[in-house]
């Protein structure tokens, strides 16, 4: 029986390594999400097997929940809520194996079983795991915009964190040589500790960096999770958890150089969704023109173009427009123009918002260009149609030393011949930084809600 469990474990193990392998692609991300998705069927059923001293009904009764739950979340999530709902699948994994800590040191203390590697190894899947669980929540509450999405700093706010983390760690170091000897009362208060840790640390970030941070606190769930797995020395657990934190970190990084920002600078540097020139919307009063186009004119501009890249950005998502961006891109094609799309990536407010935003619409993966790729081509490009990507395709990151998005890579749409920018108003993005894009005489501004303009666009098309 041993070996039928172990042989479970490693197919488990196999099928969620070609499961991540397979997310790589957009092309191959659905297929590889169903393989990683049966290796946690099997990882399930040999754990149950494994350890059937539990109650089949409170098992039996905790899946149809789980499943129930699960399913109708999938389906009735909006995909402008789909960071949201990452940020809690974070949450709930960093608190799960917090809690099986707890749980497993609390045990050991009790029957005297404790030692100092074992001890060490809780604490520290309690520390990340509180930290990835309050931090997750408090960025499902940011998004969700149920509190400001700016930075919300005080004074010593960063000596607080400090002194929180040490005190941490030193009642972490006094309970792992103890074994045991303290109450549960001083557990309670390295919990509690750990979990304001994860608050203070979200706290001061803004909606500008929330790719980041949602990809930083799923490396942290993943570290959670694989010091479980030595906690209960389950190799799947060790492997699981090991994949997830890796891929978090490497995308982590990944979305820090995106936007020229150290990770120190994100957590540390409380810029995000902050005010800039009195709220923004003054770009044309103070520096310039804008020039504003109506649907008559972009139907014109498009149906006699070449060739034309589509920016996607937040704004596309709110207005849940991707169907009229497909549908576009088919009636352009129709009249022999080439449409492609550039994503940048941060675009949205999730790594990869855009890929999934777009292949909900069944837009050809091919179709698909990430910034380095686009770049090169927006000097022979006739028109870039940007819909509500601000912050990514703003020049000021180029051009602008004293701009807080300085240095950071963007599209460089205002290199095409032709720009047109579909946005409710002037306001500015997640930075809250004026983009001259929109003064630039090659721009156009189309305002009014994207899904609206683009239906209007549609039909014009079908009179030009």
């Amino acid at each position: 029986m041993n070996t039928v469990l172990e042989v479970g474990y490693l197919l488990t193990a196999v099928l969620f390594i070609m499961g991540v392998m397979r997310l790589r692609s957009p092309a191959t991300a659905r297929s590889g999400n169903l393989t990683a998705a049966s290796g946690m069927v099997i990882a399930f059923i040999v754990t149950v097997l494994r350890y059937h001293s539990y109650s089949w009904l409170l098992i039996g009764v905790t899946i149809i929940v789980g499943a129930f739950v699960g399913t109708y979340a999938a389906k009735k999530v909006r995909m402008t809520a789909m960071p949201q709902m990452v940020a809690l699948f974070n949450g709930m994994g960093g608190g799960a194996a917090s809690l099986i800590s707890i749980g497993a040191l609390h045990s050991s203390w009790s029957h005297g079983i404790s030692t100092p590697g074992s001890s060490i190894s809780a604490l520290l899947t309690i520390l990340i795991g509180s930290i990835s669980f309050t931090g997750s929540l408090l960025a499902f509450i940011k998004l969700q915009e149920l509190i400001t999405g700016r930075p919300i700093t005080f004074g010593a706010q960063k000596l607080l964190n400090g002194i929180l983390l040490a005190l941490a760690v030193v009642l972490g170091i006094a309970m792992a040589i103890s074994g045991g000897s303290h109450d549960f009362l001083v557990l309670t208060i390295y919990v509690i500790i750990s979990a304001v840790l994860g608050v203070l640390v979200v706290l001061p970030i803004g909606g500008a960096d929330m790719p980041v941070v949602i990809s930083l606190l799923n490396a942290f769930t993943g570290l959670a999770a694989a010091a479980t797995g030595f906690l209960l020395t389950n190799n799947v657990l060790i492997i699981a958890g090991a994949l997830v934190g890796a891929s978090g970190t490497i995308l982590t990084q990944a979305m820090s150089r995106a936007m020229n920002r150290p990770i120190q600078n994100i957590l540390f540097g409380a810029f995000g969704k902050v005010a800039a020139g009195g709220g923004g919307g003054t770009v044309g009063d103070a520096d310039g023109v804008v020039q504003t186009a109506t649907v008559e004119d972009v139907a014109t501009i498009l149906a006699y173009s070449r060739n034309v890249v589509v920016v996607p950005g937040y704004g596309l998502a709110v207005a849940r427009a991707q169907q009229e961006v497909r549908q576009l891109m088919e009636k352009l094609g129709q009249r022999g123009v080439t449409v492609r799309f550039g994503i940048h990536p941060v675009a949205g407010r999730m790594p990869g918002h855009m890929n999934v935003l777009l292949a909900e619409a069944d837009v050809p993966y091919d179709s698909l260009f990430e910034m380095d790729a686009i770049n090169p081509q927006f000097p022979q490009t006739d028109v870039v149609l940007v819909i509500g990507a601000n912050d990514v395709t703003n020049p000021a990151a180029r051009n602008q030393p004293g701009s807080p998005l300085y240095g950071m890579p963007i599209l460089n749409v205002d290199q095409a011949q032709r720009v047109i920018v579909l946005k409710r108003s002037m306001n500015p993005g997640f930075a809250g930084i004026d983009n001259p894009l929109y003064i630039n005489p090659k721009t156009s501004m189309l305002f009014g809600d994207a899904k609206a303009s683009l239906t209007r666009l549609l039909r014009e098309l079908d009179e030009v």
